[in-house]
């Protein structure tokens, strides 16, 4: 069994190049949730759906968020309104969302998700990383910031001082999933917001050094490949290099891929852990991301 640990971004594009080399009902995801929170009165795991989105085939893979060919007839309708959404969320993905409001009535957000993976049609399970409610705060230089008005309203431009959030418990049977697993890859997600909240839960790193693990560094050169890693890998201490990312991992990591970009930190990281891949991992085309998964499952059994 293979489990992945996944954000929203790299590691789905990730997750379409693993699909199409495995059995579905072979993957296990497990997701983020530190970022979930309401918007517009619907509950959003934006993570969680791009996963969703991306195994059923709908994902927008332009932006990474939401789903391709959607409308976004409501969020207009709200702006004439004078009621302007901090997130710009379509139709179909706001539809997505109202069910998971309206099933976290009387589910967990586990349960949630398993009912909409089933009405999508996905063999893979999608293990959201808990049912608990997370906060997380973005310590700036114009002061504490909600993750994404730093993200959305801020566009990740002030200077970042330290990222703060809640400790939760990992959902049911994220722990066995782990542990059971042949082979778990970390996907080349943010390090700090996406995967360190994963492993941050108790009995986690535990579980990872029971089985093999592969990490794909989201960092190539000195700056990531998407997003804000670089400035929280420096608020925390971390060098903004693979190097930095394979040392966030190294207590339990088994292989570590870079880019071909970073193959002069060879010597610097086979210090750290044991088993070094260098290769393209920029996925700009299906091609790249099959690739990709065939060099992180090489030695999946």
């Amino acid at each position: 069994m293979i489990s992945v640990l996944s954000g929203g971004t790299g590691t789905p594009k990730l997750i379409q190049g693993i699909k199409n080399i495995v059995s579905p009902d072979d993957m296990s995801i497990i997701v983020n949730t530190l970022e979930n929170d309401y918007f517009s009165g619907v509950y959003v795991a934006a993570d969680v759906d791009t996963v969703l989105y991306t195994l059923s085939d709908i994902i927008n893979d332009e932006t990474w968020y939401g789903i391709k060919g959607d409308t976004f007839v409501t969020h207009k309708q709200l702006d004439n309104l004078n009621f302007p959404e901090l997130l710009r969320i379509g139709d179909l993905d706001r539809a997505t969302k109202i069910q998971k409001t309206l099933l976290l009535e009387n589910h967990t957000l586990s349960e949630a998700v398993d009912i909409q993976r089933i009405a999508m049609g996905i063999e893979s399970k999608i293990i959201p990383m808990s049912n608990e409610n997370s906060q997380i705060k973005v310590i700036t230089d114009i002061g504490a910031l909600d993750f994404h008005d730093f993200l959305i309203k801020h566009q990740s431009n002030p200077k970042v001082l330290d990222i703060q959030f809640s400790k939760v418990n990992p959902a049911p049977n994220l722990i066995n999933t782990i542990k059971n697993s042949d082979i778990v890859i970390i996907g080349p997600s943010n390090p700090i917001t996406s995967i360190m909240p994963i492993i941050s839960m108790d009995g986690v790193i535990d579980a990872l050094k029971e089985t093999y693990v592969v990490a794909i560094s989201p960092i190539v050169g000195n700056s990531p490949v998407t997003g804000p890693a670089g400035k929280f890998m420096n608020a925390l201490g971390y060098d903004v290099s693979a190097i930095g990312v394979c040392s966030i991992y190294k207590e339990f990591l088994n292989k570590f891929i870079i880019d071909e970009v970073d193959k002069d930190l060879k010597n610097e990281i086979i210090n750290i852990v044991d088993e070094l891949e260098v290769t393209n991992t920029l996925m700009n085309t299906i091609e790249d991301k099959e690739n990709l998964a065939k060099i992180a499952l090489k030695s999946y059994k």
